[in-house]
């Protein structure tokens, strides 16, 4: 790859991608490239592409918060982080992808699939404490919320009022659903 025409792009294409990166360099990275100097979240763009893929939920009752089919992606250096120490280091981004749920009756009977974007929801590791008195920046993470029509805004109101609420039940899990990501497991 030339690197001379990469170098003005890598914003917005990630073309050094993250998965060179040592656990110790991502937080650099991370906070160089995905939160600005005041503390505003930029969703990555390509993570289904360049990340790995922990796992898969399915929220089905269109009554509850989160109805949909959930993707939930990370830096592969996060991945072999947590499988060497059971954490998630400083800059791991987690990307929740919510999306509707299509169905139909085929001939192998009635089937479900991820449809249409609802909402992406982010979290990005800081064991630092950076960004101290903002409302999108505690408990370890920083949280955002981005919605299909406005892929570019932090929408969240705040992470006490739009993301602690369904996150408290793993509060001791450092506040991140870990049953459903197998990729987190040693192989």
């Amino acid at each position: 790859m030339n690197t001379t025409l990469c170098f003005p792009m890598v914003l917005l294409l990630g073309c050094f991608g993250a998965s060179n990166l040592s656990a110790s360099e991502l937080a650099a990275e991370t906070y160089r490239t995905y939160v600005s100097s005041t503390g505003e979240i930029r969703m990555p763009q390509g993570f289904r592409e360049d990340w790995s893929h922990l796992g898969s939920w399915l929220v089905d009752d269109p009554k509850a918060p989160g109805f949909g089919f959930h993707d939930v992606y990370t830096q592969p250096e996060a991945v072999k982080a947590f499988q060497n120490t059971g954490r998630f280091p400083d800059g791991t981004v987690l990307i929740k992808e919510i999306r509707k749920i299509g169905s139909a009756i085929l001939t192998t009977g009635p089937v479900q699939w991820a449809a249409d974007n609802s909402v992406w929801f982010m979290m990005v590791k800081d064991t630092q404490q950076r960004f101290k008195g903002s409302s999108h920046w505690g408990e370890g993470w920083g949280w955002a919320l981005f919605e299909p029509s406005r892929p570019n805004i932090n929408v969240s109101k705040g992470y006490t009022d739009s993301c602690l609420g369904c996150h408290m039940p793993s509060r001791e899990n450092d506040w991140v659903f870990l049953q459903g990501y197998p990729a987190l497991r040693k192989p």
